[in-house]
């Protein structure tokens, strides 16, 4: 690439082709609409692969119950809670003086058992599919075994032999930490700058190494990958490409429809769906757009929430360059409270995956973002981190914007929009410790 060049054009030929790259470059927020959106479904994952990840995480239950008791309750199915938040609904249209049309509900990933965010999902399910594949060559374990044998000292020494690595900006590698480290692997988890003090205390003490970088997340996973593949027992738990953590992710969308059935909420043409999904480097809400999809077809709408500093997975697919742009290309830092979604290039895995599936993508100042955060404590009592709170936005930015308003036109919403299902996704919070919580809510 010539100095200067963003794919072969100037900021200037870019914002004449894509205008919406103003307001990003202004740090603006924004709304954006696919224009590929429902064009033709071309994903490279399938359904197939989505309950082949279900039906592993079922053989991995009763030992996820047995080593972390948290789960019992749930016979070790490692979910959260879908809670209607009908005072923040009110709070939120009072404060921007929008009304939303339908139900608001809160999808609690910030109360996931284990690690309490979203990365409990595709991280420990990509380090229980390496554990079982492992054990499964080496004649250690059957697919039709309990799984409880696995909490052993045979096994633990096993694994002991084998080593598994990460880059992350904090909730995924906690993730990881947590359920490696329980199974007896060797861990080390590559941090960006920008990750939490606390989040690097707590993998510490768990005996997990950390590696500290000064720069963001891109150059924590790119160490971290070129470090992994001198080691021929090093499993690279890939951010920006793994298919196992997306299909990790995915596995939510089935977990939403039985909670949506258990409530009476029959998804389709009459019940719209519209979820809102805080993004990073896109594998969480990618992963669980996925799975949405291929449940609900055109009747779900899925819209990525990303901090105005960094809406990497915005530059990806508006310019259609997708790895190969990053934020800091168009001038922007990358440095946002909401740290869990610092991440200055987008995967270009998941943003091709996107590219037929994703509805839009809006951005959040971080004046907003710590608002919301507080908003929900007064109005729910539940605490999230301030990158969790990005999709609250979501629903209002829907009706208070010409290009929201002209989705629900495209797409002959408006008459039944009254029956709506909005879910807020809430990435993480869970692990926060109260003296931090404290200083959010008091900041």
């Amino acid at each position: 690439m010539r100095a200067g060049l963003i794919g072969g054009k100037t900021i200037e030929e870019w914002t004449n082709r894509v205008p919406i790259l103003k307001k990003l470059i202004d740090e603006r927020e924004a709304f954006w609409l696919n224009p590929d959106y429902g064009e033709n479904w071309n994903v490279s994952v399938t359904e197939k692969e989505l309950m082949e990840a279900s039906s592993r995480l079922k053989r991995f239950a009763p030992y996820i119950a047995k080593v972390f008791p948290e789960t019992r309750v749930t016979a070790g199915v490692i979910e959260s809670p879908l809670l209607m938040i009908s005072r923040m609904k009110r709070l939120l249209e009072d404060r921007f003086q929008q009304k939303i049309s339908g139900e608001v509900w809160l999808k609690c990933d910030n109360e996931l058992p284990i690690s309490g965010s979203i990365k409990a999902r595709g991280g420990i399910y990509e380090v229980l599919k390496h554990a079982e594949s492992l054990a499964l060559q080496n004649g250690m374990l059957r697919m039709e075994d309990d799984y409880t044998v696995i909490n052993s000292d045979k096994f633990k020494k096993f694994f002991s032999n084998y080593s598994i690595s990460v880059g992350s900006t904090g909730n995924l590698g906690l993730s990881i930490g947590i359920i490696a480290a329980k199974l007896g692997f060797k861990v080390t988890v590559h941090m960006s700058a920008n990750a939490k003090a606390w989040k690097k205390d707590l993998l510490k003490k768990l005996g997990v190494g950390v590696i500290e970088y000064n720069s963001d997340y891109s150059q924590a996973v790119a160490e971290g990958r070129k470090q992994a593949e001198q080691d021929p027992f090093c499993h690279f738990i890939d951010d920006e490409n793994s298919r196992d953590l997306f299909l990790g992710y995915a596995v939510a969308a089935l977990r939403l429809q039985t909670q949506l059935m258990a409530l009476g909420k029959m998804i389709g043409k009459d019940q719209p769906l519209f979820v809102y999904l805080p993004c990073g480097v896109g594998g969480g809400p990618g992963g669980i757009t996925f799975g949405l999809k291929s449940l609900y077809k055109e009747n779900v709408h899925c819209f990525f929430a990303e901090p105005v500093q960094s809406p990497c997975m915005l530059a990806a697919m508006a310019t259609g360059l997708h790895e190969n742009v990053s934020v800091q290309q168009f001038g922007l830092d990358n440095e946002t409270a909401a740290d869990g979604l610092a991440v200055g290039r987008a995967s270009g895995f998941v943003s091709r995956n996107m590219k037929s599936l994703l509805s839009g993508i809006f951005t959040i100042n971080d004046e907003s973002l710590l608002q919301l955060m507080k908003d929900f404590w007064q109005a729910e009592k539940i605490f999230i981190e301030a990158s969790a709170a990005a999709g609250a936005l979501g629903p209002i930015s829907l009706f208070r914007t010409g290009l929201g308003l002209q989705y629900l036109e495209e797409h002959q919403l408006h008459e039944n929009m009254k029956n709506a299902v909005h879910v807020i996704w809430a990435t993480g919070g869970g692990m926060v410790p109260e003296r931090i919580k404290a200083e959010y809510l008091s900041g």
